[in-house]
Formats: structure tokens, C-alpha cells, sequence
């Protein structure tokens, strides 16, 4: 059994999710202690409990410490069992994050997985909808992972309410990738969405961010529906090697100029850089690039607490030497050797 502190790095629900994942993909039993304890509410909140029991399901694994609020959690997987899966966290929280927690162990199952999960799908502090069917999934392509992702109707904070739905495929291979130098641009795209609001809101959204990025920026409006209203806008810069996305989101009283000010100022952060991912894909790409079949590297625009947190549990579970040069905060190269 593999003891793991919860407290360690970043101290939220990273050090959980990429333990489940690991437990699942090598058959090791785990016992997590301290479970968010760096967080405001500590210990398992709605979204963490539903990664447990989905990584549970898909493994039929012995769990014990499985309730809101607990900090410790003994988890025993066993081998990974394809199928058709349904998980409901009954909140707004992070419908990608649970399908993060059990989408690689499903990619090495013996047979295709339909997995459906309702939550939030565009709520902060965790990677969108969008996010990751235009940025994080494309990149797994590449990588020979097969799978294909469906948004049913948009979850937003607070009610959340969302769906979405993903079909996953065994893999055989996956390959390394090595984004040192991310060559010329290619373009900027985006996609300026809106729920249960008048239809000058995702369009105000375009409007500032082509006017901040220019006009060869290319953005489509969508039309979208959820039990709420609410709105986003994805900025994607896209290079010959990678490339950076970011999301903005609205809420009750904040001006769709707003949106489009905070997703157009991260991707310029982004692009005045010589960096291949942009920070919140660089800790996303560690788990796969552990399982690739040789050598990965990229250059990330920030190393953050949760890459160094994520790198820290990966090399626990000795599944990859991972050596990240930079300093907190700023730029910095990554390079993954799986073992």
C-alpha cells in the first residue's frame, strides 16, 4: 500500500484526483490522509467524493473513508473494467475533472467505455468544457489516444446541471511528444457562448476580444443551453507546437467587456512568450506523457504550484522521472522520462 499526504503542494483535490488515476492504471492500493487540508473546506467536497467513486466504479475497488468531509481515504483497486458509466455530482462541481480522474485508466481497459457525467461544465478553478475538447483532447490525438467528447446541455455556478458525455477507446500505444520550440503562428480562434441571455452578450464578448487581439482573430458565437444562464469565451492561440487557451467566464453583474478583457489578457501574456503550453495544460499533459513510450518535453508559460504537486505524486507512484527547470511562478521546461 502507497501512504500519500494530501497536504503536500498545492493541498487540493490535485494530490487526490492523480493518486485515483494511478491507483487504477497500476493496480496499487492507496491510503490518502490530509485531503485538502490547505483548502478552505477541507476534505472531500461533492465533486472530489463522485472522482472517488467513479475511479471506484470503473475498478471495482475496496474504498473506505468515502463521505463529504473526509480526509482520509483507503482505496483498492482492481483491473479496470470498460462499460457504460453514469455519475452525478449534484452540484455545480467540475464535471471534467471527475472524467479527468478515470479517463486514462478507462483508455487502457479491454473494450470501449461510454461515460456520462452531470455537474458543472464552465465553473472556475477547473478546466471547461471547451477547454478540453479544443485544446486538451486534440493533443491526446496526437498522442494515438482515441476518444471523443459531447457537450449535452452547459452546467453553470451555482445550480451546475450540465452534461456531458464522452466515448473512450482502448489504446495501444501512446506517444511521447517534444514541443521545445513552438514555431510559427498559425492563428487565434475563439468561441464567444451564451445560456438564457439576450444575444448581445456573447456578441459583446467577440466584439472586445477582436478589438484587443485584432481582426484576424476568428470567433464563432454559440447558442447555448443550460438550466442557467451564463457565459463563456475561449481564446485559442494555435502554433506549429502546441499552443495556449483560456477561458473567461461571466456571472451576475459582470460586463461581458469584462469576459472578454480577462480570457484576451491571458492568451497576450501567453503569445509574448516563447512557451509551447500554457500553464493549466502543462500539468494536464504529465499523467499521459508518464504513460508514453519515451520522452516528452514542452515549455510551459508558468510553472505552477499544481505542475510541481502533480510531478511530486507521479514520481511517488514511480512511474516517470520528471525534471521541471524553472522557477515558480515564471516560465519553465519540462521533461517527462517514463519508467
Amino acid at each position: 500500500m502507497l501512504a500519500i499526504d494530501g497536504s503536500q503542494g498545492e493541498g487540493g483535490g490535485q494530490v487526490l484526483r492523480t493518486s485515483l488515476t494511478l491507483a487504477c492504471l497500476t493496480q496499487t492500493p492507496i491510503q490518502i490522509t490530509n485531503i485538502r487540508a490547505q483548502r478552505p473546506k477541507p476534505g472531500l467536497q461533492a465533486q472530489h467524493l463522485q472522482a472517488v467513486r467513479a475511479a471506484a466504479a470503473i475498478s471495482q475497488a475496496k474504498v473506505s473513508g468515502d463521505k463529504l468531509g473526509s480526509q482520509s481515504l483507503y482505496f483498492k483497486p482492481s483491473p479496470i473494467r470498460p462499460g457504460e458509466y453514469r455519475f452525478d455530482i449534484g452540484t455545480a462541481g467540475a464535471t471534467t475533472l471527475v472524467l479527468q480522474t478515470i479517463f486514462l485508466p478507462l483508455c487502457f481497459a479491454d473494450g470501449v467505455s461510454h461515460v456520462t457525467i452531470t455537474g458543472g461544465t464552465h465553473v472556475s478553478w477547473s478546466p471547461a468544457f471547451h477547454y478540453l475538447d479544443g485544446h486538451w483532447l486534440p493533443i491526446l490525438h496526437q498522442m494515438g489516444i482515441g476518444a471523443s467528447l459531447k457537450l449535452d446541455r452547459a452546467g453553470f455556478y451555482p445550480p451546475g446541471g450540465g452534461q456531458i458525455r464522452a466515448e473512450i477507446h482502448p489504446v495501444e500505444n501512446v506517444m511521447p511528444i517534444r514541443w521545445t520550440e513552438r514555431g510559427q503562428l498559425l492563428g487565434i480562434r475563439g468561441l464567444s457562448g451564451s445560456a438564457n441571455l439576450p444575444a448581445h452578450v456573447a456578441q459583446r464578448q467577440r466584439d472586445r476580444a477582436i478589438q484587443r487581439l485584432g481582426k484576424l482573430v476568428k470567433i464563432d458565437l454559440l447558442a447555448m443551453s443550460a438550466p442557467s444562464p451564463g457565459s463563456m469565451l475561449l481564446l485559442q492561440a494555435e502554433y506549429e507546437q502546441g499552443g495556449g487557451c483560456y477561458i473567461g467566464l461571466g456571472k451576475k453583474g459582470k460586463p461581458a467587456e469584462q469576459v472578454a478583457e480577462e480570457a484576451a489578457a491571458s492568451l497576450e501574456k501567453f503569445m509574448v512568450t516563447p512557451a509551447t503550453t500554457d500553464e493549466y495544460l502543462a500539468d494536464q499533459l504529465l499523467l499521459p506523457f508518464a504513460l508514453a513510450g519515451g520522452v516528452s518535453e514542452i515549455h510551459t508559460v508558468e510553472v505552477t504550484r499544481h505542475l510541481l504537486t502533480n510531478a511530486a505524486v507521479i514520481e511517488q507512484f514511480d512511474r516517470a522521472a520528471i525534471t521541471i527547470e524553472g522557477t515558480l511562478g515564471l516560465s519553465g521546461r519540462v521533461r517527462v522520462d517514463p519508467r
